[in-house]
């Protein structure tokens, strides 16, 4: 125990020396204070992958309909919860679109940051994405794009809550909030073959993150350009991160819809059929509410 005190503190020390001092707004704030819950569950999520896919080599593969349904309604309501809340605070702190600083906002900044916490924590509850996967056996699925953003997602937003906790930082969330109200809605909904006339917009779902890639990088170099006191770095960073996902899906997108034969996107799979439109979260691959011939 004395041994992971004391890696915790070299970690928090470590973080402390290179970002600077944190944001005293969120101390205390759960899971935020210390580094290593975020960075054990991490380990965990990653050993999940590994040793769950070694369990269920020999094994059959788990329906989950009725979690998975449950599942993408959570999330769904979350995605909800978080949008318009984070339109609201904006809106009540007066957020300048171009560059919004950390501190000028006041009680609206403390808002703002409490459902980034909530966008923070959603990524954590996201981990199930993957391990559906493994318990389902859907393991093509589980892809470099799909594993590098849930698990880099996760530790990136503990830093942004802890050093840059509002401001600027709250765009990429509610666009992000927006696209994940369609996507799991469309999980949800695939799970039913009755509706699978409706989900004819699949492909319209996987542009629409690229638009969302690009709208958040042009808003994070917006205050580059217009500076307004949010620190050069952490935009820097944001911007760097963001064309990882971009040069990521783009080549996922080319291999998807360019140089495959495209199918109409009336085209509904039949019952016995994985629904397989490649996108998984924002690479779009809807396969957690995916039929198979279990009639999940």
């Amino acid at each position: 125990m004395e041994h992971l005190k004391a890696f915790d503190d070299e970690i928090n020390a470590f973080l402390d020396n290179m970002f600077g001092p944190r944001d005293s707004r969120v101390r205390g704030w759960f899971m935020l204070d210390s580094y290593l819950p975020t960075f054990v569950l991490t380990v965990l999520y990653l050993l999940s992958i590994w040793l769950g896919n070694r369990f269920m080599k020999s094994r059959p593969a788990l329906s989950l309909r009725g979690l998975l349904t449950f599942y993408n309604l959570g999330i769904t309501l979350l995605s909800a919860y978080m949008l318009a809340e984070l339109i609201l605070s904006s809106w009540e702190g007066g957020y300048n679109l171009q560059c919004q600083d950390l501190t000028s906002a006041g009680e609206a900044d403390i808002r703002v940051a409490r459902v980034l916490w909530w966008y923070y924590f959603s990524k954590l509850i996201e981990f199930l994405d993957t391990i559906f996967f493994v318990l389902r056996k859907k393991t093509s699925q589980i892809t470099f794009l799909h594993v590098y953003h849930h698990a880099s997602m996760f530790n990136i937003w503990w830093c942004v809550l802890n050093w840059i906790p509002c401001g600027q930082s709250f765009f990429g969330p509610t666009l992000n909030s927006f696209i994940h109200i369609l996507m799991y809605s469309y999980y949800g909904l695939s799970v039913f073959p009755s509706m699978h006339k409706y989900l004819w917009w699949k492909r319209y779902l996987t542009q629409a993150q690229l638009v969302q890639f690009v709208l958040t990088i042009t808003h994070t170099l917006s205050a580059v350009v217009r500076p307004c006191g949010f620190p050069f770095g952490c935009l820097i960073f944001q911007s760097s991160y963001m064309l990882t996902l971009v040069i990521l899906f783009l080549n996922f997108y080319v291999q998807t819809y360019r140089k495959k034969p495209m199918k109409k996107d009336t085209d509904v799979p039949p019952a016995g059929k994985e629904v397989k439109n490649g996108f998984s979260k924002v690479y779009f691959t809807a396969t957690n509410g995916a039929i198979n011939k279990k009639a999940q």
